[in-house]
């Protein structure tokens, strides 16, 4: 199974720390953010990464290369080199499929933003992709509780199935996904909601609440309180 790294972005929020640099290069613990996805996921066995790049999309290709200082194959899908070039989440996801899924094959494949700082373990993702694989889902989505800065919410969980009742959790930018529902749309400028909740309402979408570190660090502020915190165990 391969995983995608969301990095096409550039992360207004971090103005002035991302005038010239992608987001996921900004460092934590001594490490680009994007730098401990890649360990976390090469932690759980995923070998195969494609990330999306777009806004200095060059800094990301010169960094990262071919993945091979993480032993790890690493395979870009380039939407552009300008933050208006972007396609975000579906756009991202239906351009890079290709890269994501052998040809005549079915696997799901696990997407992650890079730019979150988690010790979720992608490890157990596994058994929600075979679950997909059998057709009992078309996608599982990682909840987390709802943060301060988005105290509404996204969405809901009942007996395993995502809702869009009680908007208890936010979705935590860490999913497995059915290719199939990306098959034959285009790879136009589209984010991932509120496009997905139709599989929702179908009740084709699982999900898990994680309730352990997470976070989307939006802020310089925030930044600079992760760092006071000992690093998460990748390695």
């Amino acid at each position: 199974m391969k995983a995608m790294i969301l990095a096409a972005g550039r992360g207004k929020r971090m103005r002035h720390l991302t005038d010239s640099m992608p987001k996921p290069l900004i460092k934590l613990w001594g490490r680009p953010l994007i730098e401990w996805q890649i360990l976390a996921l090469k932690k759980a066995g995923f070998k195969d990464i494609v990330i999306n790049v777009a806004y200095c999309a060059d800094k990301l290709l010169e960094y990262l290369g071919d993945g091979s200082k993480y032993g790890v194959r690493i395979t870009f899908s380039i939407e552009g080199y300008t933050h208006e070039e972007s396609l975000e989440t579906r756009g991202g996801i239906v351009k890079a499929l290709d890269k994501l899924v052998e040809q005549n094959r079915s696997e799901p494949f696990v997407v992650v933003s890079g730019d979150i700082v988690t010790d979720f373990p992608y490890k157990s993702l596994k058994s929600a992709a075979k679950k997909i694989s059998e057709g009992q889902a078309k996608a599982h989505l990682v909840l987390v509780p709802n943060p301060s800065y988005h105290e509404g919410g996204d969405m809901g969980l009942e007996k395993g199935k995502i809702t869009r009742q009680q908007k208890q959790y936010t979705y935590g930018n860490i999913a497995v996904f059915s290719p199939s529902i990306f098959k034959d749309i285009p790879s136009t400028k589209t984010p991932l909601f509120p496009w997905l909740y139709d599989f929702v309402d179908q009740g084709l979408i699982t999900g898990e609440i994680y309730e352990g570190n997470w976070a989307n660090v939006g802020t310089p502020e925030e930044l600079e309180k992760f760092e006071k915190l000992p690093p998460y165990c990748y390695e």
